[in-house]
């Protein structure tokens, strides 16, 4: 039978044409199914579960997978006056759902959901200033009042009142090591998380978990209807429509919106796979391949006014006017609007340096200011729901990898430095540092960043220092030097990706400053740096110094003979070695894991929950190692294409 789930639900409630290309792994590519593990693996949500159970140690697990199985368990052990029961199984005609945990105290019922989705229990954050539940919160609610609406349809005169368990960051771990508490094992693609003899007496005790009564905005949900779009139907009559749509395999009409961009069902133009997205718009506004690869008001970045575009009927890019954008003149750097002009209408003749344009004088005047040796560093961190470490919180940042190149005022370059400590339970911030603070105290070279988060790890580390409970014994030191690198201090880093927002623009980034958006971009369009990393020179005697690559070239040339403009694509199988898992063809590394962050903080929560063979574990590390050394050399690259540019 095919049930309307609470995940599928879930799915209809962002867009209920998404019913029709789910559940269809050999038909419709799915990124979301293909990284479920991954992602549960970021957040540390398989954690959060068992740890959940552990509040409730007389708890019993429904733990047959069929649907027949499971509900005849759950019948019997709710048979009982009291009982609590983990996964339980409850249907009614085409609708069936798992909770979490339902606690049974005769005709009175507790259900609860897990999440790994933070919470702070001194500011509760569900209700908005200007709507009953935040935009954040509604999906998690939902979930609930789906899960409460159809256990009423399987027992009418049961009372139940429901709940979110979540992570509480006002509450600090009190032991270590607690994540070592539940390990992953995987066997083959099924999951399960052994628990140790120590969790169930210890884990009762973290108060880590918030249990945070929610009735009164599933009630919200109840009375205001779900749906996307502004289009809101009653819960019970869009439940019934969807699952009779997924039961009969018919595809509700698209209505297409914004929120087509994180459109799971998007498959690449040369994916063997079907694209549910480009079937959508097609269905929906007639789209060929042509009218895609000119570009729809989708690509427009960071642009928020596109549903009222579409709404409108202008879906191409070419549609926009300058109305809609409000082109403000940043005079001779971009405004934001002015990136997004140039997305919609191109670079003006006569700024067009083919195909991309470049605030020269801006850069000049930029890089007088910078002092060499030139220090790039990017950091690779990790924010998971049960906190590595005493006195951590839930989502505290760990800081456990770097990577550090360096260019000389004669143009050569180094890859000086890293640093990695992921052995499971010890503590890196510190020693990460110290280890930082030693790599770039010999001079006072200029240190650049991409982007803040390098400046916001920094700041966080420093207050880590403020609140340990045994402060190393250099902790002046470190919060001096940190303090110097981040924003106001006397060495403050240069953010990269803000001068690439005020001074660089390329047709082929659609807008993007990412730098793996801006390096594929500045590669194709810059011969210099084509033929400087077209040879075999990273890694090698006599050429640029690596600590990880021997002999390599960066830009290969494939089985016919064309160069490979985008470094990123060759860590695909970087991505691979460090998660276990095979990455969809085109499918960035990044991009995989979709919650708290990227492969490496992915790589690292395999290093920390799983038992892994000496073997597999140093595969890993290695791969890390590989894989963070190129956003340095990245960043290298970026400016050695920005002097080229403004010496011609």
């Amino acid at each position: 039978m095919r049930y309307l789930t609470k995940s599928r639900f879930k799915l209809a409630v962002e867009c209920p044409t998404k019913l029709f290309y789910t559940g269809k792994p050999k038909i419709y590519r799915d990124t979301k199914q293909e990284d479920s593990f991954l992602q549960m693996l970021a957040e540390g949500g398989y954690q959060v579960g068992e740890l959940a159970k552990c509040q409730y140690p007389d708890g019993v697990e429904v733990e047959a997978t069929d649907h027949a199985g499971a509900l005849a368990q759950t019948a019997l052990l709710l048979q009982q006056d009291r009982a609590v029961v983990f996964e339980a199984a409850i249907a009614f005609g085409n609708f069936f759902v798992r909770v979490d945990i339902l606690v049974k105290d005769g005709n009175r019922y507790e259900l609860i959901e897990v999440k790994a989705k933070s919470h702070d229990s001194t500011r509760p954050d569900i209700a908005g200033s200007r709507v009953p539940i935040k935009s954040g919160m509604r999906p998690y609610i939902e979930d609930v009042a789906f899960q409460a609406w159809v256990m009423r349809q399987a027992y009418p005169g049961a009372k139940i009142s429901t709940f979110l368990m979540m992570p509480d960051k006002s509450i600090k771990a009190t032991q270590d090591r607690l994540n070592q508490l539940f390990k992953i094992v995987r066997d083959g693609k099924k999951v399960r998380v052994t628990r140790s003899a120590d969790a169930v007496n210890f884990a009762p005790q973290t108060n880590l978990l918030a249990k945070v009564p929610v009735d009164e905005f599933v009630g919200v949900v109840y009375k205001h209807g779900v749906g996307t779009n502004g289009f809101l139907q009653p819960l019970d009559q869009a439940a019934n429509d969807w699952a009779k749509a997924y039961a009969d395999d018919q595809k509700i009409p698209p209505l297409p919106g914004s929120k087509c961009s994180k459109c799971e069902f998007k498959a690449a133009s040369d994916d063997e796979m079907k694209s549910g997205f480009h079937e959508c718009w097609s269905q929906a506004y007639g789209f060929t391949a042509q009218d895609f690869a000119q570009g729809t008001v989708l690509d427009l970045w960071n642009f928020l006014k596109k549903d009222e575009l579409i709404s409108q009927g202008r879906i191409r890019l070419s549609a926009v006017q300058s109305g809609d954008i409000n082109v403000k003149d940043d005079g001779e750097t971009l405004s934001v609007s002015e990136r997004q002009w140039m997305q919609a209408k191109g670079i003006p003749p006569k700024e067009d340096r083919g195909g991309y344009w470049l605030a020269e004088a801006h850069m000049r005047r930029e890089m007088a200011s910078w002092r060499f040796p030139y220090h790039f560093i990017d950091f690779e961190t990790s924010a998971v729901a049960i906190p590595f470490h005493q006195g951590m919180r839930p989502y505290e940042q760990v800081a456990f990898q770097y990577s550090h190149h360096v260019m000389h005022e004669d143009g050569r370059v180094e890859h000086k430095g890293q640093f990695l400590l992921a052995e499971p339970g010890v503590f890196p911030n510190f020693e990460f540092a110290r280890a930082l603070k030693a790599e770039l105290k010999g001079d006072s070279g200029t240190v650049f960043m991409w982007s803040h988060h390098e400046n916001t790890i920094l700041n966080r580390i420093m207050v880590q220092l403020d609140e340990s409970l045994s402060p190393p014994a250099d902790a002046d030191e470190l919060r001096l030097f940190m303090a110097s690198l981040t924003k106001s201090g006397e060495r403050a880093m240069v953010d990269l990706c803000e001068l690439a927002k005020a001074g660089y623009f390329d047709v082929a980034t659609k807008g993007s400053v990412s730098i793996k958006k801006v390096l594929p971009a500045m590669l194709a369009s810059n011969a210099w740096l084509r033929q400087h990393y077209a040879q075999p020179i990273y890694g090698a005697e006599g050429g640029m110094s690596s600590l990880n690559y021997k002999n390599f070239t960066w830009l290969p040339t494939d089985e016919h003979g064309k160069s490979i403009y985008d470094p990123y694509e060759i860590l695909r199988d970087l991505g691979a070695e460090m998660l276990g898992e095979s990455l969809p063809e085109g499918q960035d590394p990044d991009e995989l894991v979709i919650a708290e962050g990227g492969a490496a903080a992915t790589a690292y929560s395999r290093l920390q929950f799983e038992d892994l063979q000496d073997a597999k574990r140093s595969q890993i590390k290695q791969a890390l190692l590989r894989y963070c050394e190129l956003d340095t050399l990245a960043m290298v690259m970026v400016v050695q294409g920005w002097q080229q540019e403004i010496r011609q």
